[in-house]
């Protein structure tokens, strides 16, 4: 028998984490009900973690995601930073701009670091782009676009939070990265041996 969640009206990452404590306590069809389609991508990749299957349809204006099939989590990742002696790690981007003081200089600073990364030979394994953060793969800077690009050619995995996305009206002007989550961004946080915060 499928247990139903009401997430309705609960912001990122409470779908997620509600769906994972019923997966927790042993459920193995749960129904959870959603209103916008970043909470649909979530729950879909939360049970794609599990080993499990996620059909979702829509509810009158809602979204119900059922999640079921036999629960095989994936065996735990590796440290996040476990790199080639030159190093490298998570970086944590929450803002378009690097330091205080000038706008402009700090826009342009910003710019020139994701240049600086997509050009190292040992780049991060992760960005994590959060609040004012998500403007720059969301943004027109097509030298930042670039950059990003090179580095997620390269295989650094680029998450962009979707409930900032949401806030500033960019969700469908994403141009490089996957909408992610706060349970996501949070556990990469704490898996990673390292993490720089710009």
């Amino acid at each position: 028998m499928s247990v139903e969640i009401n997430a309705v009206g609960k912001a990122c990452p409470m779908p997620v984490v509600l769906a994972k404590q019923a997966l927790d306590r042993g459920e193995a069809d749960i129904t959870v009900l959603v209103d916008n389609q970043t909470a649909v991508e979530n729950l879909t990749r939360l049970a794609a973690s599990q080993g499990m299957e996620a059909q979702s349809a829509a509810r009158g204006e809602h979204f119900a995601v059922r999640i079921s099939g036999e629960r095989v989590p994936a065996p735990a990742p590796e440290p996040a930073c476990v790199l080639p002696a030159a190093g490298g790690c998570t970086v944590f981007i929450g803002r378009d701009q690097i330091g205080g003081g000038s706008e402009e200089l700090g826009k342009n600073l910003m710019k020139m670091f994701l240049y600086t990364l997509a050009q190292s030979e040992v780049p991060p394994v992760c960005l994590l782009f959060m609040n004012a953060g998500v403007t720059l793969p969301a943004g027109e800077e097509a030298q930042v676009i670039e950059s990003l690009q090179a580095l997620s050619g390269k295989g650094c995995e680029i998450l962009v939070c979707g409930t900032c996305l949401n806030y500033y009206g960019l969700t469908e002007r994403l141009k490089v990265g996957t909408v992610s989550n706060m349970y996501d961004i949070a556990d990469k946080l704490l898996r990673a041996s390292r993490v720089v915060t710009l």
